[in-house]
């Protein structure tokens, strides 16, 4: 089981900078994400064979994080 941790300080910023194609290099089971700076909706982010978890902060701009997750969690 392959996990990978990322704080990627802004997400959508990151999705600009490659984060489709290190996303898929990675090939893990398991990637979570720290610092998303995000609220749902704000990006969509097609994942096949992933589940997605999202906590946002309430705050719009601060924190929260994210898990994709090819395993179901118990």
């Amino acid at each position: 089981m392959k996990f990978v941790s990322w704080n990627v300080n802004g997400l959508r910023a990151c999705l600009k900078k490659g984060f489709m194609e290190a996303f898929r290099m990675f090939d893990a089971d398991v990637v979570c994400l720290q610092e998303t700076k995000m609220q749902p909706g704000q990006a969509i982010l097609e994942l096949p064979g992933y589940e997605q978890y999202w906590n946002s902060a309430e705050k719009k701009g601060y924190s929260g994080t994210a898990v994709f997750s090819r395993i179901d969690p118990i």
